[in-house]
């Protein structure tokens, strides 16, 4: 049996639990990428395995061999067309629900999905949660091509706005650029705190050269947030509602141990 999980396994755990609790039989469902979706895959596996039918739409490759993995149906956004619901992580989130994306380094196909459905749902741990977005670096995917002309070009527009930081890195992966399932490049903005978070999404992809950013505005409908005393809150946007219920679990029998960062 697995060994008693952390606080903060714990906590997304729970968050991945409660938000499996909005998944209906017959949905057509986004599946997130990182080690808190990652959770979330496993779980919704094992509702499958006791009769839920769902069709998934992976947002990355990863994500896709895991949701196979653990028996979920995966197909296509081309072939789905439009999601009743996606549920996915975030690197950090505002009291508006405002989200920074890309950690992981699928912001691209997780801001595609995220769009194409009824609602998004966001599951986290505690620390995610911020007061204003920006002290987690903003990723911006961009093209291979000019690369280091689009990185300049980010530096001088984000020395103009309301910014703490204005440092510009390339993702590496060991000693080579990382790659994102689109074969582009991820350069990371650490900017400390970001200001007008709207503004600044809107200006990055006027840039020649940027595909996407991070930050992912007016898109996330509710957040599910877990606590390692196995608490969650949920709080919804739309409707201005906030909840907090405790989901119970025999760790001995959890299989997600293995799932941590």
């Amino acid at each position: 049996m697995p060994a008693k999980l952390s606080a903060i396994d714990t906590a997304k755990f729970v968050a991945a639990k409660r938000a499996c609790e909005f998944v209906e039989d017959g949905m057509r469902v986004g599946l997130g990428t990182g080690s808190t979706a990652a959770w979330l895959v496993r779980c919704l596996g094992e509702l499958v395995e006791d009769g839920l039918k769902i069709t998934g739409v992976p947002t990355s490759i990863r994500t896709a061999e895991l949701a196979r993995d653990v028996g979920i149906s995966v197909t296509t956004l081309d072939e789905a067309k439009w999601l009743d619901l996606t549920i996915d992580g975030a690197d950090e989130y505002d009291p508006e629900l405002n989200l920074i994306k890309g950690g992981g380094g699928a912001l691209l196909q997780e801001k595609i999905v995220a769009t194409a459905s009824d609602r998004m749902i966001v599951i986290a741990d505690r620390t995610k949660q911020v007061e204003t977005l920006g002290a987690f670096p903003l990723p911006v995917e961009v093209i291979p091509f000019g690369w280091q002309t689009t990185k300049a070009l980010l530096e001088e527009t984000i020395a103009a706005l309301d910014v703490m930081g204005d440092k510009v890195t390339l993702r590496m992966d060991g000693n080579a650029p990382y790659i994102t399932d689109e074969g582009n490049h991820i350069l990371d903005l650490h900017l400390g705190r970001i200001g007008n978070a709207r503004q600044m999404a809107l200006v990055l992809n006027q840039i020649p050269g940027v595909v996407e950013n991070g930050l992912f505005i007016d898109i996330c409908d509710i957040v599910v947030t877990g606590n390692g005393n196995g608490r969650v809150q949920v709080k919804d946007i739309n409707n201005g509602s906030s909840s907090e219920d405790v989901i119970e679990f025999d760790e001995d029998e959890n299989l997600f141990a293995d799932l941590g960062d």
